[in-house]
């Protein structure tokens, strides 16, 4: 029987310590799993050199393909980049700082079986200073339950979805919201979840761009937005 095909990408900004090193293991990890598959790099506005590192893949790595934003857009442009320009049957990204080890794609492909749509990644531990683990914990439980997820850990950026999934749905996010949004949206559409355990990282290269004071101020006036779109104005039953 043929093994799905799967498109893979990595968002980008400023990671140029880390993103060469994850595009080599990601497609080694891709070889193991499939016969056709494709990478993608959203380069989002790096300034830090991130551009002539893929440059240089691109002539190493023939399933690379780069999408370059000239400028910064927000993480949720990032992803939005990238799921348009996927085209195979299963879509997998994560982040391009290193927080997570794509080689573990593979437990992902695993519990992708016939009713499972959908296998997002909960980190067993979060590797980032005390307060941001708090941060993130209090944010997890408020998604949760404020948009009724299906899933624990919508922070999680390690995702393997089909792409009909993504060909049901409309994402408007630009910034971080974009992850609620994916989980809230593939639900209504009908995804069945799965999630799974993933080991994270302390980060390689680059700076969050979620934690600064402007960047959750915009995140959480989207998410607000987000809620009232999605909560109240579009909200409708399961299919």
């Amino acid at each position: 029987m043929s093994r799905p095909s799967i498109s893979a990408f990595l968002p980008c900004y400023n990671d140029a310590g880390s993103i060469g090193r994850l595009v080599v293991d990601l497609r080694a990890t891709l070889q193991t799993l499939t016969d056709d598959f494709e990478i993608i790099v959203v380069n989002d506005g790096s300034q830090d050199g991130s551009e002539q590192v893929l440059r240089e893949l691109q002539s190493e790595v023939a399933e690379l393909n780069v999408i370059t934003h000239p400028r910064n857009r927000g993480y949720g442009s990032a992803l939005r980049s990238g799921f348009a320009n996927a085209t195979k049957d299963l879509i997998f990204y994560t982040d391009g700082d290193g927080q997570y080890d794509v080689k573990e794609l593979a437990i992902l492909a695993m519990l992708l079986s016939d009713d499972v749509d959908f296998v997002n990644g909960a980190k067993m531990r979060r590797q980032d200073p005390a307060y941001r683990v708090h941060i993130g914990n209090l944010h997890k439980f408020m998604m949760r339950w404020t948009f009724w997820l299906p899933i624990v850990d919508v922070d999680c950026d390690f995702r393997l979805i089909r792409k009909s999934v993504i060909d049901r749905i409309h994402l408007t996010s630009n910034s971080g919201s974009i992850c609620t949004e994916l989980v809230k949206r593939s639900d209504r559409a009908g995804a069945r979840f799965r999630e799974v355990s993933v080991h994270h990282y302390s980060r390689q290269s680059g700076q969050s761009q979620f934690f600064k004071p402007l960047a959750i101020a915009h995140t959480y006036f989207d998410l607000l937005r987000l809620w009232v779109r999605l909560m109240v104005l579009e909200r409708s039953p399961r299919p």
